[in-house]
């Protein structure tokens, strides 16, 4: 069967690829996700610090993927949804809403993942 993006190696191959050029895309893009990627960076060496066991430091560090994450999602859909049309409509406008509401929830799993860590610090 010939497939477009190729079978075996080479696919995982160009799928790393395009995986890089989201990356890249959201990085020169959006700058939400320079911010986040900014505060990811600054909270990973301290994460060492705070987190008191592995278990902590792995709830620490996927709660900065995640929102990472969802903030590459929010971004590939706002970008959809503006392909699609810039006008005003309703269900662009909720799906928009959605995505950015996704961010939050992620925003608020890092808080909390944080505050947790903290607690456990400064209380054991």
């Amino acid at each position: 069967m010939n497939k477009l993006n190729g079978v075996g190696i080479r696919r995982v191959l160009n799928a790393t690829y395009c995986s890089f050029k989201g990356f890249k895309a959201a990085f020169l893009h959006e700058s939400a996700f320079r911010q986040e990627l900014l505060l990811s960076a600054l909270l990973f060496p301290i994460s060492f610090f705070v987190a008191t066991t592995v278990e902590v430091w792995l709830l620490l560090t996927i709660s900065m993927i995640f929102l990472l994450f969802a903030e590459i999602v929010n971004s590939a859909l706002e970008a959809l949804a503006d392909r699609i049309s810039t006008e005003h409509h309703e269900l662009i406008g909720r799906a928009k809403d959605m995505g950015s509401s996704c961010v939050f929830l992620a925003i608020l799993i890092l808080t909390i993942s944080w505050c947790y860590a903290l607690y456990l610090l400064y209380n054991s």
